[in-house]
């Protein structure tokens, strides 16, 4: 048995009004175990001696300036692909990609990036994220949807307040 994997999810609660999630399929079940093997090679495969560190080949991928991080962006890319073809809601498949792209473009800072890639684990998050969706797809869900709001709207303060930066730096310039 692969590390972390676990008995097959019987899927009861409501993830919308009135619909109700089956038993887990084989087909489900396989690609679960496939994505968390994918998860663990990408993430943990590697244990650094003496330590109870562990790094994947993402990390060892990733230490290639610029495309081994692109390289690392497109086998994580594969975890979230397949969680859209199990059906996990939007909101879900947002914050797995919001996930990896944090690794994505914090891992091109030469080496600082790498070291928080191997502590971020991305995959690993987005595998966790698709197994608690299967337990409790509600709670994953509305807490997805929140996380989601709130880059939005730190997306949009930081937009407003680099807009008011801009036209302060323009009076200031020719007024």
């Amino acid at each position: 048995m692969l590390p972390g994997m676990k008995k097959p999810v019987q899927r009861v609660e409501p993830v919308l009004e009135g619909e109700v999630l089956g038993p887990e399929t084989d087909a489900e079940r396989q690609a679960r175990e496939r994505l968390r093997f994918l998860a663990w090679l990408l993430d943990s495969a590697i244990r650094i001696p003496g330590t109870r560190f562990t790094v994947g080949l993402d990390f060892l991928v990733g230490l290639v300036p610029v495309i081994g991080d692109l390289i690392g962006v497109l086998a994580s890319s594969i975890i979230v692909m397949e969680a859209n073809r199990m059906g996990v809601p939007r909101a879900i498949l947002t914050r797995m990609a919001f996930n990896v792209a944090v690794e994505g473009v914090v891992g091109m800072i030469p080496f600082l990036g790498d070291v928080f890639d191997a502590g971020w684990k991305a995959n690993q998050r987005n595998v966790r994220l698709i197994d608690q969706w299967m337990h409790e797809p509600r709670r994953v869900q509305r807490s997805s949807r929140l996380l989601v709001a709130g880059l939005v709207l730190g997306l949009v303060a930081f937009i407003a307040l680099c807009g008011f930066a801009a036209w302060k730096l323009l009076a200031w310039l020719f007024g």
